[in-house]
């Protein structure tokens, strides 16, 4: 194949939903490749992605497209011939400057390679247009009827694409989408950061329980360490006595080794008890430094709550703008359809040249 790919990168894959055309819909569970393809065959630039044997996004570059930057990490383009919106989730700003550098490039190129074809189109149509009469005396590309090629359908061909809107219209939605999933962003940074406000407050509620049982058990094992103490003194003054029993000085033999053990014992747990507290002390600090996270976190919750106040009143403000723009957009389309009718028998001769044109190529 003639096609390769010469830049990749890495992020996460967002579309805007096509009922609301407000929120942006997730196509990829995680970070995916996505790469620009050129096709040396037909002299374009395409932008591909997949996920698994999936393709997420198959998009060809055109010279009327612009790509966003709408946050430090995340930025989007409308493709007409696709009818959507692709959004790119970075995970840094260096990458999603890198990517919107490419983007410009092959843009760029994407440019001089349609000139450049459409001086060799205007060079082998001369004699066509110089045979046809007066209506085709003045050469006429397809920008100056309706637009850029990925653009142009004409209306006379059923089975053909739906036309696209000009470039200048996507330009409020572009924006709005952009506000959009900033606050989507923020809405979800809030929710996750309110439940890990959750768990920290039910960590500590358990820390805090555990630590009221241990304080009761450590007063507890006090108290029966001075017990042990007290029979360890008393055991060891029987043993003193039983000793200058000489009568029964086997039997204190044999009592002393069992209280010795007992003794043992006794210290043995004691240790144990010792460490235990240790290891409460311990879980004490870390509820303590829970506590902490818990008051940094509830502070960065409300500053993402203000942030998200102050976004929505932008919101507003740009869905106040977008309503002027779109009665200003219908009455660009209604006069739009007038010069379309008057431009249908042009666009049926432009389209046939097409055809030709194409024939002449692949015959070429």
């Amino acid at each position: 194949m003639g096609e390769q790919p010469i830049f990749s990168t890495r992020a996460h894959v967002f579309q805007i939903d096509p009922n609301t055309k407000k929120n942006w819909v997730p196509t990829s569970k995680h970070a995916v490749t996505v790469s620009y393809f050129y096709d040396s065959t037909r002299n374009v630039y395409r932008i591909i992605s997949l996920d698994g044997s999936k393709a997420i996004i198959n998009s060809t570059i055109t010279p009327n497209m612009t790509f966003t930057k709408t946050s430090q990490k995340f930025g989007q383009w409308a493709d007409s011939r696709a009818n959507t919106v692709y959004g790119l989730g970075f995970s840094s700003e260096h990458h999603l400057s890198k990517f919107a550098e490419k983007f410009q490039e092959f843009k760029e190129a994407a440019r001089l390679a349609k000139e450049k074809s459409q001086e060799k189109v205007e060079l082998t149509s001369t004699p066509s247009q110089e045979s046809a009469g007066g209506d085709l005396q003045s050469p006429l590309t397809p920008e100056s009827i309706n637009g850029t090629d990925e653009e142009r359908t004409p209306d006379v061909t059923q089975n053909s694409e739906p036309r696209a809107e000009p470039a200048q219209n996507a330009l409020p939605f572009s924006h709005r989408y952009s506000f959009t999933s900033t606050i989507m962003t923020n809405s979800a940074i809030s929710k996750h950061w309110e439940a890990e406000l959750a768990t920290l407050k039910g960590n500590n509620a358990k820390l805090t329980a555990a630590l009221l049982e241990s304080t009761a058990n450590v007063k507890q094992w006090k108290q029966q360490l001075a017990a042990y103490q007290e029979e360890a003194e008393r055991l060891h003054k029987r043993v003193t006595e039983l000793e200058c029993v000489s009568s029964q000085a086997n039997a204190v033999h044999t009592h002393k080794t069992e209280l010795n053990q007992t003794i043992q014992e006794l210290e043995e747990t004691l240790k144990e008890k010792e460490e235990e507290i240790e290891r409460l002390k311990q879980e004490i600090d870390n509820a303590r430094e829970l506590q902490e996270q818990r008051d940094s976190l509830t502070q960065k919750l409300q500053e993402v709550e203000i942030r998200n106040k102050d976004l929505e009143g932008q919101l507003s403000d740009l869905e106040q703008r977008l309503e002027k723009s779109q009665n200003e957009q219908e009455a660009f389309r209604n006069n739009l359809k007038t010069l379309l009718e008057i431009l249908d028998g042009k666009i049926f001769e432009l389209t046939e040249l097409r055809d030709n044109l194409a024939k002449l190529l692949e015959c070429s």
